[in-house]
C-alpha cells in the first residue's frame, strides 16, 4: 500500500503536503510509514482479526485474557504514536495532511468493526482523527469507512 500511494502521489503531481519536497518533513512522512507495519497495523490487525476471524475459524471465543493483552499492546503502539508521532502537532509532518495521516487514520480505524474504539479515551487521537477527515472531506471518510463504522452491513 505505501509503494502504491507513493506511485500516485508521484505519477499525478499531488499537492506537496501530501509527499513533501522539503527534506524533514519527507522523513517525517517516510518515518512513521516505515514504522508503522510492525506497530499500528500489526497491533490493530491483531485486534481485528483475533476478535473476528479467529472464533469463524476455531469455532470459539477467544479468552477475555488474550483480548485484553491484545489492546493492551494496541494502546502502547497507540500511545507512541501520539507522543512520537502526533507530539503537539495538527498532523504528522506538521500543519498539513500527508500520506502518513492517510495511512495512519486507515489503520487506527479498524479495529472499530470488532467494537474496539482506539479513539474513545483518547481526546489528542480524536482531534487528530477529525482533522484527518476534515482535510479529506467528510462525505469521502464516511463512504470509505461505511463497513467499519456500521459492520452490520457486512
Amino acid at each position: 500500500s505505501i509503494a502504491i500511494l507513493l506511485y500516485l502521489s508521484r505519477k499525478f503531481k499531488t499537492p506537496d503536503h501530501w509527499y513533501p519536497a522539503e527534506l524533514q518533513k519527507r522523513a517525517r512522512v517516510d518515518e512513521y510509514m516505515s514504522w508503522q507495519h510492525t506497530t499500528v497495523r500489526a497491533k490493530g490487525s491483531d485486534v481485528l482479526l483475533y476478535k473476528m476471524l479467529l472464533p469463524i475459524i476455531t469455532g470459539k471465543p477467544v479468552p477475555a485474557e488474550k483480548m485484553q493483552s491484545l489492546t493492551e499492546e494496541l494502546n502502547v503502539v497507540l500511545n507512541q504514536f501520539e507522543e512520537k508521532f502526533l507530539q503537539d502537532k495538527p498532523f504528522i509532518a506538521g500543519t498539513e495532511i500527508s500520506l502518513a495521516d492517510l495511512l495512519a487514520l486507515e489503520e487506527i480505524i479498524q479495529p472499530i468493526i470488532v467494537g474496539h474504539n482506539p479513539f474513545e479515551g483518547r481526546p489528542k487521537l480524536a482531534a487528530w482523527r477529525r482533522r484527518v477527515e476534515g482535510a479529506v472531506g467528510q462525505q469521502l471518510c464516511q463512504e470509505a469507512h461505511e463497513v467499519l463504522l456500521n459492520p452490520s452491513n457486512i
